[in-house]
């Protein structure tokens, strides 16, 4: 009597050290809040970025912030991170869920006797337990499959930090090209300024025709209208580039931004070299392995499951005035009608479909390096001939700038010289911005920088902001 009782109070000791609950409420007013509060000059992120570089920033805030910076920052504040870690959070509970021991059951079974056929109280009662042992290394399994899950969680992290260093580079990339066009731009509009000026100079005076001088308003009103469009085009790339980073767009004002990275062009690699890259490097690649992996383990507990759990069962029991202690078997299933084949079938189906869809992403992976590279190369090969073409036409503004200067040309056509130069300068880099272009989705293709050091993967761990 006195150890029945003992393994009741025990069980509702065990019952009341549980975890208890703690509301955590969320409120859309709060969120938007901070999100308005969020600043490229915090501390928190300037911690955050002197823990990854490994070395102060000094000053705080830097006078210029590269794309290193950037990405870091984007690191810092992106809702995308921030779900993949919450992901791989789950993914890692998982484990330990997978790997919890089943509980015992406590019955209290009680019966009341009448009429009394013993000598004793006319009832009987007593506490038992059901205690369930797994057999077939069924729970090594389970945490097999929860490990390769949260393997696989964790490389969408370093996925999902790929697709945020893209879109941060992306829309740098948009930035420079806008403000380089616009620079091009402004110097065209202010020639084609002059020149229509000049023209109706000369229509006055019957120098030219009324056509010519439409001509020349013409070029004059498509140079101020591409030079509204690059402005807009610069709104618009600072906007794209503040939803990269995680931050208002009022956040980049008064931040000078570092785009010299963009006037380089670093050579294309090696193709076998490139898919080589391709193949370790890609993260997503890299977690359906690890789905393939779980799918395997899952495969392997359907299969143990066809052997039984066994059941023991212990107890004590008061029947109307004689104690019994009882040992035993609860419980076998006998799998007579079903030998899991239904969950067999199931888990080795799901392990082709994960098996396929590994190769499919792997050969869309090398289609699409191929892809890149050629279009890498071929970019390359466009931006040489901008730069031929280009020179071309600086020799034959230089050519015009020493004629208007000794005499022998007149100011419309020196002006109408430069303002072809322009044109021509916006077509090179219109060739540059393709090339990086094709360079970022060479990058893509491979998930590691051109001509750089690899990205790290310490920013799984998280922030603590």
């Amino acid at each position: 009597m006195r150890r029945a009782l003992s393994i009741v109070f025990i069980a509702l000791t065990g019952v009341a050290g549980c975890t208890t609950y703690h509301p955590q409420p969320i409120s859309p007013v709060q969120l938007a809040q901070q999100f308005e509060q969020r600043s490229l000059a915090s501390e928190e992120l300037h911690a955050y970025v002197v823990r990854e570089t490994g070395h102060e920033v000094i000053p705080w805030p830097p006078a210029h912030w590269n794309r290193e910076l950037l990405t870091l920052a984007a690191f810092y504040y992106s809702p995308a991170l921030d779900l993949a870690r919450a992901q791989w959070g789950t993914a890692k509970a998982g484990i330990d869920v997978a790997n919890a021991i089943p509980n015992p059951v406590l019955q209290l079974p009680f019966q009341y006797n009448t009429p009394n056929p013993g000598p004793g109280a006319p009832f009987t009662w007593g506490p038992s337990l059901d205690i369930p042992i797994e057999t077939a290394h069924k729970r090594g399994y389970r945490v097999d499959q929860a490990s390769h899950l949260s393997e696989a969680a964790r490389l969408n992290i370093i996925n999902a930090a790929w697709t945020v260093r893209a879109q941060v580079r992306d829309a740098m990339l948009a930035v420079y090209a806008a403000r380089e066009r616009i620079a091009f731009l402004s110097a065209k509009a202010d020639a084609e300024r002059q020149i229509t000026v000049m023209s109706r100079h000369r229509l006055a005076v019957g120098q030219y025709s009324q056509p010519d001088v439409d001509a020349t308003v013409l070029a004059d009103t498509q140079a101020q209208s591409d030079l509204a469009a690059a402005q807009s085009a610069e709104k618009d790339a600072r906007a794209q580039l503040a939803a990269a980073l995680g931050v208002p767009v009022a956040a980049l004002d008064g931040v000078t931004l570092d785009l010299s990275a963009f006037g380089s062009v670093p050579p294309a690699p090696p193709a076998a070299d490139a898919q080589r890259a391709a193949i370790f490097h890609r993260a997503d690649l890299l977690s359906s392995l690890a789905d393939y992996a779980a799918a395997e383990s899952a495969l392997q507990l359907e299969v143990a499951k066809q052997y039984p759990d066994i059941h023991l069962g212990s107890g004590y029991t008061y029947d109307t005035g004689t104690n019994k202690i009882g040992f035993g078997l609860a419980g076998i299933t006998l799998p007579i009608f079903d030998q899991n084949q239904g969950g067999i079938k199931e888990a080795e189906a799901r392990r082709r479909e994960a098996a396929v869809r590994t190769g499919a992403l792997q050969d869309r992976i090398l289609g699409d390096l191929a892809h890149a590279l050629a279009r890498y190369q071929s970019s390359i090969e466009s931006l040489h001939l901008s730069d031929t073409h280009l020179a071309s036409a600086r020799r034959q503004l230089d050519s015009q700038a020493a004629a208007f200067s000794s005499g022998n040309t007149d100011r419309l056509t020196f002006t109408q010289v430069k303002a072809d130069y322009q044109t021509s300068e916006t077509a090179r880099l219109d060739a540059e911005v393709a090339v990086q272009q094709a360079a970022g989705a060479l990058e893509d293709a491979m998930q590691q920088p051109l001509g750089h050091e690899e990205v790290s993967d310490t920013f799984s761990e998280g922030t603590t902001r």
